[in-house]
C-alpha cells in the first residue's frame, strides 16, 4: 500500500511538472515515434499494394475535412474590421518569418549543416498553428475571436504562399521544382477537404464541435504516423549518422533565439500601434507559432523525391515542443493580470 501511495505520489508531481512547463504527452508522443523509427524503420519503408503512407494520405485529408466542419463562415466575417492586428499577424507569420532566416542564412549559412538551414527556412514559411493558438489566446485572456480568424485565415494561405518561398530555396541550388504542381497537390490534400467541411458545417459543425476531444486524439495520431514515416526513411537511409549531440543541442538553442527575435519584434509593433492588451496576446501568439499539422502534411509533398524528410523536420519539431512550453508559461503569466487596457 505505501508502495502505490508513493507511486500515485510521483504520478501527480510529473503531471505537475508537465502542467508547469508546458510539456504535453502529445510531445513526449512525439519523441516516442522517433525512437520508435530508430529501432523500427522496416514497416515505414515497405512498398506494397497498400501502405502506412497511404493511411497516412487518407488521414491527412480528414483532419482537414474534420477542421472545415468546425469553421463557422458567420464568426469569421464578424471579426474582418479589425484589419490591423489581422495584418500584423500574416505579416509576422509569412514575411518576418522567412526574411529573418534568409539573413540569417546570409551571414551564417556557410556554417552548420545545409538541411538544418533548409528546415529552419520551411519552419519559418509554414502558416501558425491552428489549435495552440486559439488555446493559449484563451488562457491568456486575449482576442479569442481574433485568433480564430488569423489562424483559420494563416491555414488558407499556408497552401499557396508556403510553396512559393519554398521554390525560392530549393531551385537556388540549381535543383528543380515545380510550383504550381506543388500547390495542386496541396490544394486537394488540404484545400479541398477543408471546403467541404465548410460547406457542411451547418449540418455536422455541432457534432464536430461536440467530439472535438476525440477529433484532436485523431489529428495527433495520423501527425504522429507522418512523424514516424517520416524518421523510417531517414534512419534507413542512415541520414543522421555525423549529427553529434553538440549540434542538435545547438539547434534547440536557436530555436528558442528565434522565437524570442519574433515574439520581440511583433511586441515592438503592437506597442507602436498601440493594441490593446487583447490584441497584443492575440498578435504575439498567433505570429510567434507554426504549425506541425501543416509541416508535417506539406513536407509528404514538397520533399517527396528526398529521403532527408527527418532531417528537415527536425527543426519544425523542435520549434514546436519549445513553442508550448514557452507560449504556456507566458499565457499563464498573462492570465493573471489584472487590468486590461492599452500596453
Amino acid at each position: 500500500m505505501d508502495l502505490l501511495r508513493k507511486i500515485n505520489k510521483l504520478r501527480k508531481i510529473s503531471k505537475q511538472i508537465r502542467l508547469k512547463i508546458g510539456l504535453d504527452s502529445f510531445v513526449l508522443a512525439l519523441i516516442g515515434v522517433i525512437v520508435l523509427a530508430y529501432f523500427e524503420y522496416s514497416p515505414g519503408i515497405y512498398e506494397g499494394k497498400f501502405t502506412l503512407h497511404d493511411v497516412g494520405d487518407y488521414g491527412i485529408m480528414l483532419i482537414f475535412f474534420f477542421y472545415g466542419l468546425k469553421l463557422n463562415p458567420k464568426q469569421l466575417k464578424k471579426d474582418l474590421s479589425n484589419w490591423k492586428l489581422h495584418l500584423v499577424i500574416q505579416i509576422a507569420t509569412f514575411i518576418l518569418f522567412p526574411l529573418i532566416v534568409l539573413l540569417f542564412m546570409g551571414l551564417f549559412g556557410n556554417y552548420g549543416n545545409k538541411l538544418f538551414w533548409i528546415g529552419i527556412f520551411y519552419l519559418a514559411a509554414l502558416p501558425s498553428t491552428v489549435s495552440s493558438s486559439v488555446v493559449m489566446v484563451s488562457i491568456a485572456r486575449g482576442n479569442v475571436p481574433s485568433a480564430i480568424f488569423n489562424a483559420s485565415v494563416s491555414s488558407l494561405l499556408g497552401v499557396f504562399i508556403t510553396p512559393i518561398w519554398m521554390g525560392i530555396i530549393l531551385t537556388s541550388g540549381g535543383g528543380s521544382y515545380d510550383v504550381t504542381n506543388v500547390i495542386i497537390k496541396l490544394s486537394l490534400q488540404v484545400l479541398l477537404p477543408v471546403t467541404v467541411g465548410i460547406l457542411l458545417h451547418s449540418k455536422f459543425g455541432k457534432y464536430a464541435h461536440k467530439h472535438s476531444n476525440i477529433l484532436k486524439k485523431f489529428d495527433q495520431s495520423v501527425i504522429l504516423l507522418i512523424v514516424y514515416l517520416s524518421f523510417c526513411e531517414s534512419f534507413a537511409h542512415k541520414m543522421f549518422s555525423g549529427y553529434g549531440i553538440t549540434e542538435l543541442f545547438l539547434l534547440g538553442w536557436a530555436m528558442v533565439v528565434f522565437f524570442f527575435i519574433i515574439y520581440g519584434i511583433i511586441t515592438l509593433i503592437s506597442r507602436f500601434l498601440h493594441f490593446n492588451k487583447e490584441d497584443y496576446i492575440t498578435a504575439v501568439f498567433c505570429g510567434s507559432k507554426k504549425s506541425l499539422v501543416h509541416g508535417t502534411v506539406m513536407a509528404n509533398i514538397l520533399f517527396s523525391e528526398m529521403v532527408t524528410v527527418g532531417v528537415i523536420l527536425l527543426p519544425l519539431m523542435m520549434f514546436h515542443a519549445l513553442q508550448l512550453v514557452i507560449a504556456s508559461m507566458i499565457a499563464q503569466k498573462f492570465s493573471k493580470r489584472e487590468n486590461i487596457g492599452h500596453l
